[in-house]
């Protein structure tokens, strides 16, 4: 058993008339207000970046709220350490306190010392999140004082 396909020959010509004709509109367009002419129409759709500049800054201060607490640990260390380090450097090595800063390990730029020569203390700081103090104690060398 065997088919046959018959074609009919293909022409590449255009039929005599258009296949959609040409309709004339049934009711003029909708007349723009007049605080809106001149204006391009969005279609309700919301442009520009400020919803995702309010979207980005909340998800942000989820993150923060989230991290603050690791955070603030971390500046409660960084600043003991730096307090501890300075108070030994000052006063059992006596150097400066600038000379002092140069002793701290990477990533430690933020943390800040202040020394009060009269209580031989020395304070390490990070700002707005933490503050710790050692002082000298003689032969013990230098003790944090406990958190305030």
């Amino acid at each position: 058993m065997a088919f046959f396909v018959i074609m009919a020959p293909v022409t590449n010509t255009n039929p005599p008339e258009t296949a959609t004709p040409d309709r004339q509109p049934s009711a003029p367009p909708p007349e723009v207000p007049p605080h809106l002419r001149g204006r391009k129409r969005r279609d309700g759709k919301r442009g520009g970046c400020l919803p995702w500049a309010i979207g980005f800054g909340v998800l942000l201060a989820i993150f923060l709220v989230w991290k603050f607490p690791a955070f603030k640990a971390q500046a409660e260390l960084g600043s003991a350490y730096a307090a501890r380090v300075g108070c030994s450097c000052r006063y059992v090595q006596g150097r400066s306190l600038e000379s002092c800063q140069t002793d701290f390990e990477p990533g430690m730029e933020m943390v800040s010392l202040s020394d009060d020569p009269a209580t031989k203390t020395v304070t390490g700081s990070v700002p707005l999140l933490a503050a710790r103090s050692a002082r000298f104690a003689g032969a013990s060398g230098c003790l944090i004082n406990p958190p305030d």
